[in-house]
C-alpha cells in the first residue's frame, strides 16, 4: 500500500514495525512508539489501515480511535472482519 500510495503522489507517513520483522522492542520503546504513531496521525489527512483478511490488532484499534477523536478519515484496504468499536 505505501508503494501504490506513493507511486500515485501521495506522501505516505507511515507506522515504523520492528516487531512484525522480528525485533524485540523494550516497553518503553513500544510507549514511545504508540506516541509517535499518533504524531503521525496528526500530521496526516486520512488514515489508511492496512488489514489483510480484514484483521485488526489492539495497538491499530487505539490507532483508529485517536484518528476518530482527531477527526481523520480513517478507510480500510479489506473488509473489516466483525465490527470495529474503537
Amino acid at each position: 500500500m505505501n508503494r501504490d500510495l506513493t507511486l500515485a503522489g501521495a506522501i505516505v507517513v507511515a507506522p515504523a514495525e520492528f516487531e512484525h520483522a522480528g525485533d524485540q522492542i523494550t516497553d518503553e520503546q513500544n510507549a514511545a512508539l504508540g506516541k509517535l504513531h499518533f504524531a503521525k496521525i496528526d500530521l496526516a489527512d486520512r488514515v489508511m489501515v492496512v488489514n489483510p483478511g480484514g484483521y485488526i490488532g489492539e495497538a491499530t484499534r487505539r490507532e483508529i480511535r485517536y484518528a476518530h477523536e482527531t477527526g481523520k478519515p480513517v478507510e480500510y484496504t479489506d473488509a473489516l472482519d466483525g465490527v470495529i468499536n474503537p
